[in-house]
Protein backbone atom coordinates (compact mmCIF):
# COMPACT_ATOMS: atom_id res chain seq x y z
CA UNK A 1 0.00 0.00 0.00
CA UNK A 2 1.38 3.67 -0.76
CA UNK A 3 -0.62 5.04 2.44
CA UNK A 4 2.68 4.49 4.80
CA UNK A 5 5.55 5.96 2.21
CA UNK A 6 3.05 9.23 0.94
CA UNK A 7 1.64 10.35 4.46
CA UNK A 8 5.85 9.90 5.47
CA UNK A 9 6.94 12.03 2.31
CA UNK A 10 4.14 14.55 3.57
CA UNK A 11 5.61 14.73 6.95
CA UNK A 12 9.24 15.07 5.80
CA UNK A 13 7.74 18.23 3.11
CA UNK A 14 5.71 20.00 5.48
CA UNK A 15 8.76 20.26 7.83
CA UNK A 16 10.77 21.13 5.30
CA UNK A 17 8.40 23.90 4.20
CA UNK A 18 7.52 24.91 8.23
CA UNK A 19 11.86 25.59 8.45
CA UNK A 20 11.37 27.58 4.83
CA UNK A 21 8.66 29.87 5.47
CA UNK A 22 9.94 30.62 9.33
CA UNK A 23 13.87 31.34 7.72
CA UNK A 24 12.17 33.24 4.57
CA UNK A 25 10.40 35.78 6.44
CA UNK A 26 12.83 36.31 9.09
CA UNK A 27 15.46 37.32 6.59
CA UNK A 28 12.77 39.44 5.38
CA UNK A 29 12.37 41.26 8.43
CA UNK A 30 15.93 41.34 8.79
CA UNK A 31 16.44 42.96 5.16
CA UNK A 32 13.65 45.42 5.98
CA UNK A 33 15.23 45.94 9.31
CA UNK A 34 18.53 46.81 8.35
CA UNK A 35 17.45 48.93 5.15
CA UNK A 36 14.92 50.66 6.71
CA UNK A 37 12.38 50.40 3.75
CA UNK A 38 9.11 51.56 4.24
CA UNK A 39 5.81 51.16 2.26
CA UNK A 40 3.52 53.43 2.58
CA UNK A 41 4.77 55.23 5.65
CA UNK A 42 4.66 52.16 8.18
CA UNK A 43 7.35 52.37 10.73
CA UNK A 44 10.06 49.52 9.23
CA UNK A 45 10.93 48.79 12.63
CA UNK A 46 7.16 47.28 12.97
CA UNK A 47 6.93 45.93 9.28
CA UNK A 48 10.66 43.89 10.14
CA UNK A 49 9.14 42.29 13.17
CA UNK A 50 5.56 41.76 11.69
CA UNK A 51 7.51 39.60 8.88
CA UNK A 52 9.64 37.44 11.79
CA UNK A 53 6.42 36.69 13.96
CA UNK A 54 4.33 35.65 10.67
CA UNK A 55 7.15 33.69 10.10
CA UNK A 56 7.31 31.96 13.47
CA UNK A 57 3.72 31.23 13.33
CA UNK A 58 3.19 30.07 9.53
CA UNK A 59 6.28 28.07 10.36
CA UNK A 60 4.50 26.78 13.56
CA UNK A 61 1.63 26.05 11.79
CA UNK A 62 3.21 23.65 8.88
CA UNK A 63 5.14 22.17 11.75
CA UNK A 64 1.75 20.63 13.34
CA UNK A 65 0.33 19.80 10.14
CA UNK A 66 3.81 17.79 9.27
CA UNK A 67 3.26 16.53 13.19
CA UNK A 68 -0.31 15.16 11.84
CA UNK A 69 1.37 13.64 9.07
CA UNK A 70 3.74 11.94 10.77
CA UNK A 71 1.64 10.64 13.27
CA UNK A 72 -0.51 9.35 10.53
CA UNK A 73 2.51 7.40 9.43
CA UNK A 74 3.53 5.79 12.29
CA UNK A 75 0.19 4.55 13.59
CA UNK A 76 -0.95 3.69 10.01
CA UNK A 77 -4.24 5.02 10.51
CA UNK A 78 -6.56 8.04 9.43
CA UNK A 79 -6.32 11.36 10.72
CA UNK A 80 -9.50 12.60 12.55
CA UNK A 81 -10.88 15.69 14.62
CA UNK A 82 -8.63 18.39 14.48
CA UNK A 83 -5.70 16.58 12.80
CA UNK A 84 -7.90 15.98 9.40
CA UNK A 85 -8.76 19.74 9.94
CA UNK A 86 -5.48 20.87 10.12
CA UNK A 87 -4.46 18.63 6.77
CA UNK A 88 -7.48 20.04 4.95
CA UNK A 89 -6.30 23.22 5.85
CA UNK A 90 -2.88 23.03 4.80
CA UNK A 91 -4.36 21.60 1.22
CA UNK A 92 -6.37 24.95 0.91
CA UNK A 93 -3.63 26.87 1.77
CA UNK A 94 -1.48 25.03 -0.85
CA UNK A 95 -3.77 25.33 -3.28
CA UNK A 96 -3.98 29.03 -2.49
CA UNK A 97 -0.13 29.51 -2.66
CA UNK A 98 0.11 27.55 -6.37
CA UNK A 99 -2.74 30.10 -7.41
CA UNK A 100 -0.76 33.42 -6.51
CA UNK A 101 2.55 31.60 -7.44
CA UNK A 102 1.67 31.24 -11.21
CA UNK A 103 1.95 34.87 -11.87
CA UNK A 104 4.60 36.64 -10.08
CA UNK A 105 7.21 33.28 -9.33
CA UNK A 106 6.68 31.05 -12.29
CA UNK A 107 5.27 27.73 -13.11
CA UNK A 108 8.08 25.42 -11.19
CA UNK A 109 6.67 26.78 -8.01
CA UNK A 110 3.06 26.24 -8.97
CA UNK A 111 3.85 22.98 -9.94
CA UNK A 112 5.76 22.88 -6.89
CA UNK A 113 2.58 23.45 -4.84
CA UNK A 114 0.45 21.45 -7.06
CA UNK A 115 2.43 18.33 -6.29
CA UNK A 116 2.57 18.77 -2.65
CA UNK A 117 -1.64 19.70 -2.83
CA UNK A 118 -1.83 16.25 -4.26
CA UNK A 119 0.20 14.50 -1.96
CA UNK A 120 -2.00 15.90 0.81
CA UNK A 121 -5.35 15.22 -0.93
CA UNK A 122 -3.74 11.44 -1.68
CA UNK A 123 -2.85 11.51 2.17
CA UNK A 124 -6.64 12.44 3.22
CA UNK A 125 -8.44 9.79 0.57
CA UNK A 126 -6.36 6.85 1.19
CA UNK A 127 -7.39 6.41 4.50
CA UNK A 128 -11.24 7.38 3.51
CA UNK A 129 -12.67 3.87 4.55
CA UNK A 130 -11.61 1.82 7.45
CA UNK A 131 -10.31 -1.57 6.44
CA UNK A 132 -12.84 -4.57 6.65
CA UNK A 133 -12.32 -7.38 9.26
CA UNK A 134 -14.04 -10.98 7.90
CA UNK A 135 -16.74 -11.68 10.30
CA UNK A 136 -18.00 -8.04 10.77
CA UNK A 137 -20.26 -5.76 8.96
CA UNK A 138 -19.99 -2.21 9.22
CA UNK A 139 -22.83 0.35 8.55
CA UNK A 140 -23.70 0.45 4.70
CA UNK A 141 -22.16 -2.91 4.16
CA UNK A 142 -25.16 -4.91 3.74
CA UNK A 143 -24.52 -7.65 6.35
CA UNK A 144 -22.98 -9.99 4.10
CA UNK A 145 -20.28 -11.01 6.47
CA UNK A 146 -22.24 -11.28 9.38
CA UNK A 147 -23.28 -15.03 10.75
CA UNK A 148 -26.76 -15.26 11.22
CA UNK A 149 -28.34 -16.53 14.21
CA UNK A 150 -32.03 -18.01 13.95
CA UNK A 151 -34.49 -16.74 16.58
CA UNK A 152 -37.68 -17.66 17.69
CA UNK A 153 -40.68 -18.18 15.01
CA UNK A 154 -43.27 -15.44 15.26
CA UNK A 155 -46.39 -16.28 15.78
CA UNK A 156 -50.03 -15.57 14.03
CA UNK A 157 -52.98 -15.65 15.90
Amino acid sequence: MTRRPVAWIVAVVLFGEALFFAAFNWFLGVVVDRQKMSLAGLDPEVMARASKIGGIVFGLYFALCGLVALLVAVRDRQPAGLGRVLLISVAVVHGLLAAFAWGPIGPAVFLGLLVVLALIVLLLVSYDRAPRTPGRSGPGDGGGDAPVTPGPAPTTP
